[in-house]
């Protein structure tokens, strides 16, 4: 059995938790959270042996392996670093910091320590992105030339929607690019084996002023009395249109929006080649859509014997049971142990899992991305 830490356990630590014991070789011991009592109570309700109050006592526990890091944005850099410098493996989630200096930092750092590194870019875990994968790989789909598409959410349309993610210095200086629309930029990535290499952003704010509940309240209220709310000024993007170069002259664009009324998870993409196009829909995760021009569309799902040879094991159950982002999670924390169990190291251009060099791609972009914002041009994305 692997020995396993959590730090955080608000929405994530728990999804993170529940995919590494579907695994069956990780064990999950010990957990750290802002105090000893919150930790201690989080513990309980997810019986897990061991709570601590500090990352250091975390850190501590005796025949620790592997830290995940499901900390607020602005924690991920320097507790990132405490993991490694304690020679654990470590999995973080996105983003992986919060500017590109730390990520070439942190990159150096795991690979001085030796450490195997994750981050938690999931979609490209889906089967039938693995298939998409696969196909341009393939070259099933014949020379690849442009690839679209957006990320859409309705979690902040209304003004009385707040979370920390609006506030920059928790959640950074970008909100709806750095939290959806990185997914966007990794799938798509993974998907056509190209690098993102410049962009032309523009984003829109479309409540500058949002009321935050005093008290703690929650964001969401039901019921008859009304929370007292802070007016709060916004600076971070509820909406953003950005076009793409990538590496080989194709070209793409995607939008993103957390402010798009009936879309509450919708990542959705389509790559268009010489010869067919193929579309993926994360609200219908089972589907892959491949279109043609002289004969008939198709609409792949995911059975595993209708699958290439190389993504069948994506797929774990037979056609019409079907699995979704949970699912995605724990194929994407099974190859992580994996390589853990396996004594492996990853490699800068792997596609097993995300790793911090693509965690740092992903740094990469999102600062052109803010870059061209700001100067309304096209901006190169740095490629180290």
């Amino acid at each position: 059995m692997i020995n396993v830490g959590i730090i955080g356990s608000g929405f994530i630590g728990p999804a993170h938790i529940e995919a590494m014991r579907r695994l069956g070789f990780v064990n999950v011991v010990a957990l750290a959270d802002y105090s000893a009592e919150a930790a201690q109570q989080k513990a309980r309700q997810l019986n897990i042996s061991h709570a601590y109050g500090s990352i250091e006592a975390l850190l501590a526990h005796p025949g620790l392996q592997v830290v995940h890091n499901c900390t607020p944005n602005a924690l991920h850099a320097a507790i990132n670093e405490k993991i490694i410098r304690a020679g654990k493996h470590v999995f973080s989630e996105k983003p992986l910091c919060m500017s590109s200096d730390e990520a070439r930092r942190l990159v150096a750092l795991a690979e001085q320590y030796g450490v195997v590194h994750g981050v938690s870019f999931v979609y490209r875990q889906f089967a039938m992105v693995q298939q998409a994968a696969s196909m341009v790989r393939r070259n099933e789909i014949g020379r690849l030339f442009a690839a679209h598409g957006g990320y859409f959410q309705d979690w902040m349309l209304f003004d009385t929607d707040y979370n920390w993610r609006i506030e920059p210095e928790v959640g950074g200086e970008s909100r709806a690019v750095a939290d959806i629309g990185s997914h966007w930029c990794d799938t798509l990535q993974f998907v056509t084996g190209r690098k993102i290499v410049a962009v032309m952003a523009d984003f829109s704010i479309v409540h500058p002023q949002r009321k935050a509940a005093k008290n703690g309240a929650a964001t969401f209220t039901s019921g008859t009395v009304l929370p007292e709310y802070d007016e709060k000024p916004v600076v971070t993007e509820d909406f953003a249109a950005v076009l793409l170069r990538f590496d080989d002259g194709s070209r793409g664009s995607f939008n993103v929006s957390q402010v798009s009324a009936g879309r509450k998870n919708r990542l959705i993409f389509e790559v268009n080649g010489s010869e067919k196009s193929l579309c993926w829909d994360q609200e219908v995760p089972q589907n892959l859509w491949v279109g043609a021009r002289n004969q008939p569309n198709q609409l792949l799902s995911d059975d595993p014997a209708q699958l290439n040879a190389d993504v069948q094991g994506a797929a774990h159950f037979p056609g019409g049971h079907i699995e979704g982002w949970p699912d995605a999670f724990k194929n994407m924390l099974g190859k992580f142990y994996q390589f853990i169990a396996a004594g492996k190291q990853p490699g800068v251009d792997m596609a097993e899992f995300a790793t911090f060099y693509d965690g740092a791609q992903s740094m990469f972009i999102l600062d052109a991305i803010l870059q061209s914002h700001r100067q309304q041009c096209w901006v190169e994305v740095s490629q180290s």
